[in-house]
């Protein structure tokens, strides 16, 4: 039997309060599950439709008692083919291998990114030795760091290690740190940050600390060199592994990362050194790198532990910070 290649959805009637409401809007608080940057891409593909009417106008009022009809193209996802890309292998055995990832890879391929990701790197390292628990998209993949983020990960070569590692990430007995580079200067040094992460009720491309509706996450930081006045040095340890968990935290408590293009934008640079806002203002990525990973082995039940140095770029960004 052949899937099928779209979904029809027929939305509720528009209520008496919603009238005049944007579509997009509109759409967007119906569907929550649909980006508003996905909605208003169907909306201007024709996808959408009230009374016969094909509507492309993402500014559309609606009116009470409308009833929309969408159409949602599902996306085809190619399986991915090994490539020829360089990885930095810290360690590898017959069941496991720990990546030093650089900041600008994609984990796995997904829209937007069919290749040149860590998957299909690993594809042409790997062959077929890679764990298939994550299905063919993502074989291997046991946890990921984000695209900008540097550092370690650990990736499954058999089902019965990929079982192991998750067994650990789930009752949080990995050891996983990360060193950040942050804005202003954390009081007091060291603390736990215990606040539930989850999509932004503003704007559900972002994650948010929230009240409900979140997901359980911890953060432990703690202060390792201060960088002058206008930002300092900090380890973060993972007790949860949510999404951009240590950009989400270390913003909600004042201190934002360096670079990040989702949750620094609001960190004032204008009453700055203009040496140090010229160097912030070069460093176009979240000043992040997970610089710890240890586990016990999955087969052998040896505990191990890897460290990777601080990225040249960070390093830059501390000696301008610490010379200015």
């Amino acid at each position: 039997m052949t899937e099928p290649t779209s979904i029809s959805l027929s939305l509720p009637a528009v209520d008496a309060e919603r009238e005049g409401t944007r579509l997009d809007k509109y759409i967007a608080s119906t569907l929550p599950e649909i980006s508003r940057m996905r909605i208003k891409g169907l909306i201007q593909e024709g996808q959408v439709r009230a009374d016969d009417k094909v509507i492309t106008n993402i500014s559309w009022k609606v009116k009470t008692g409308q009833v929309f009809d969408l159409i949602v193209p599902q996306a085809i996802e190619p399986i991915p083919q090994g490539q020829d890309i360089p990885l930095n292998v810290v360690y590898e055995d017959d069941y496991l291998i720990v990546i030093d990832k650089p900041a600008g890879m994609v984990v796995h391929p997904a829209v937007g990114n069919d290749d040149g990701t860590l998957v299909n790197a690993l594809i042409h390292h790997c062959g077929d030795s890679l764990s298939g628990i994550n299905g063919v998209k993502r074989p291997g993949i046991v946890h990921r760091i984000d695209k900008d983020t540097s550092g370690l990960m650990v990736v499954a070569k058999t089902d019965l290690a990929h079982a192991g590692l998750a067994e650990q990430f789930a009752d949080h007995s990995l050891e996983r740190a990360y060193l950040a580079i942050v804005r202003g200067r954390p009081y007091p040094a060291e603390g736990t940050i215990d606040e539930a992460v989850g999509r932004s009720p503003r704007n559900r491309q972002k994650m948010a600390v929230v009240g409900t509706g979140g997901k359980h996450a911890v953060t432990h930081f703690k202060l390792i060199q201060r960088l002058g006045d206008a930002a300092t040095l900090v380890e973060c340890r993972l007790e949860t592994g949510r999404t951009h968990q240590i950009r989400v935290h270390m913003t909600h408590i004042h201190h934002p990362l360096i670079g990040d293009p989702v949750y620094g934008r609001t960190a004032k640079t204008k009453n700055l050194d203009p040496q140090v806002r010229e160097a912030i203002k070069l460093f176009t990525r979240q000043a992040l790198h997970a610089y710890v990973i240890g586990f016990k082995h999955p087969v052998t039940d040896e505990q191990i532990r890897f460290e990777s140095p601080i990225p040249e770029d960070m390093a830059a960004l501390i000696r301008a910070l610490e010379t200015a």
